[in-house]
């Protein structure tokens, strides 16, 4: 063993070891490399001058446009969270299904697929799935295993339904190294890889996971047979069912269409999700008609700019009608989004929005700022000549690297959240593969795919102690574990469906962009 692999080595165990202590994700990652990189110049294994294109990789971080969508994604998921437009979406649907232990359980899952797309955060969606979905199952006679198995599995399908945070990660990502890697291979104009192609890409897979819940739930809970006739169900009015999911709905559409039709960015569509998040709480916090009928033709008119294609009204001849009705509902737009700032700010909500948002912002671009010292010393070492020989060496070629990084994601997702896996593994070990003619698309979705059976499997899965800290003391942990086992089976065989067929990952992106 080489000085350079010892000190790589030592890296390692003390990046796991710092990980495990509890300090800060940032500071371990960050200062575990630094102080490695420190002693081995000690004994002249390591170039101090390396370091010195780290303030350039930092700005490269910060000035990243793809990385402002992050925020505002994440401000859209806790907007919508603190709205509380789940617990009336899913008792609207208790009362559409009329109490039967099937129809709830399914309607639970319709719910988190459209939530989870909503929020995209694990924790908060599997916390509000036991607040809300447990009881009414349990109340509808869904057996509290298969119920805690449900809650945890649909609570991470926000890992795969776009707008998905992990997917816009592994965008940044994926798309760099892909970039990279095909241009040490001497290809030095290859296709651009998107958010736009993940969030495409994950579409198929991701309804495909969701099919295979509702099957599995369907044949656990068959019918039983009539014995009396069924009581009367509470009628729900029309009007009722629409203006509860028609608005999350079209947001959700909003955001997605505008990237997949080209209309908008990453970047933008976010901004649109973050407004249309706004305006959904602000019309349920305001009392008066007046308000809600502005906050509501703001949500229409943003609508409008980006149904009709008119959000590059740059494009448009001024004086123009076109430039004149984008003017007109962009004053509109932000007339009801400023009204509905200050509803939301009267009723308190707005503050706490902005400081989870803060949180979990800071907590995101501090891992990303630190994994990118972590690959400068990575890379100071050799270990991407080191990473790029042992790789080549592997029985099975490029599909035998590739199952070696799954493996090796799927455990660290035991330990580590999404945001330090994409930044640490991808970089590390992504450009031998990215470097071949696989699919970065298809790769992507394999690594967001196999992180979320990860958050899934016993006895570490982040979803099962999100569902533990708080499901009632009746169910236990035994008893998660084991609803949760056929989830993971059907995770693997969904997994194994997309090895299979890379196709579901790669058709839909290549109809709409190539």
């Amino acid at each position: 063993m080489t000085g350079a692999e010892g000190f790589l080595l030592a890296m390692g165990l003390g990046l796991f070891a710092g990980i495990l202590s509890g300090i800060p994700a940032m500071l371990a990652i960050a200062g575990v490399p630094l102080v490695t990189a420190l002693i081995a110049a000690a004994f002249g294994v390591f170039d101090l001058s390396f370091l010195n294109f780290y303030p350039a990789r930092v700005w490269g971080v910060m000035s990243n446009r793809l990385l402002m969508a992050v925020p505002l994604f994440i401000l859209m998921g806790v907007l919508l969270e603190r709205a509380r437009l789940a617990e009336r979406m899913l008792g609207v649907l208790a009362r559409l299904t009329g109490g039967s232990s099937r129809g709830m359980a399914l309607s639970v899952l319709a719910f988190s697929a459209l939530i989870a797309a909503s929020t995209g955060i694990i924790g908060a969606t599997v916390v509000m799935l036991v607040l809300i979905g447990l009881p009414a199952m349990r109340a509808a006679g869904v057996d509290k295993r298969l119920a805690a198995g449900l809650i945890c599995a649909a609570g991470t399908l926000g890992q795969v339904i776009p707008p998905s945070i992990v997917l816009v990660l592994l965008g940044d990502q994926i798309g760099n190294v892909y970039l990279e890697a095909q241009q040490r291979a001497g290809n030095f104009a290859p296709d651009a890889v998107s958010v736009g192609d993940l969030f495409a890409g994950a579409l198929i897979p991701g309804l495909m996971l969701v099919a295979f819940y509702a099957l599995y739930v369907a044949l656990r809970l068959k019918p039983a047979p009539l014995t009396a006739p069924p009581a009367p169900r509470d009628p729900v009015p029309a009007a009722e069912v629409l203006f509860t999911f028609l608005p999350p709905v079209l947001l959700i559409l909003a955001v997605l269409g505008s990237i997949l039709a080209g209309v908008a960015t990453t970047t933008e569509a976010a901004g649109l999700g973050a407004v249309g998040a706004l305006l959904l709480a602000a019309h349920a916090a305001e009392p008066r008609r007046a308000g809600r009928w502005l906050i509501a033709g703001a949500g229409f008119a943003a609508l409008a700019l980006v149904g009709i294609g008119m959000g590059g009204m740059g494009r448009a001849a001024a004086g123009s009608p076109a430039a004149l009705a984008a003017l007109a509902a962009a004053l509109v737009i932000g007339l009801g989004t400023l009204w509905g700032a200050l509803r939301l700010w009267a009723a308190g909500l707005l503050q706490g929005a902005m400081t989870e948002t803060i949180r979990i912002s800071g907590m995101v671009f501090g891992i990303v700022v630190a994994a990118s010292l972590l690959a400068l010393v990575f890379r100071g070492f050799g270990g991407d000549r080191m990473v790029a020989e042992m790789m080549a060496a592997l029985p099975g070629g490029t599909y035998g690297a590739i199952a070696l990084v799954m493996v090796l994601i799927f455990l660290l997702g035991f330990l580590l959240e999404a945001v330090e896996i994409i930044y640490i593994v991808v970089p590390l070990l992504g450009p031998p593969i990215l470097g071949t003619d696989i699919s970065p698309i298809w790769f992507a979705i394999l690594i967001a795919m196999n992180l979320q059976t990860s958050f899934l499997t016993p006895p570490f899965g982040f979803a099962l102690f999100y569902f533990r800290s708080v499901a009632p003391r009746d169910i236990t942990t035994i008893d998660t574990y084991r609803g949760v086992v056929p989830f993971v089976m059907l995770q693997l065989a969904a997994l194994a469906v997309l090895i299979a067929w890379p196709g579901l990952a790669t058709w839909l992106p290549h109809q709409i962009f190539r």
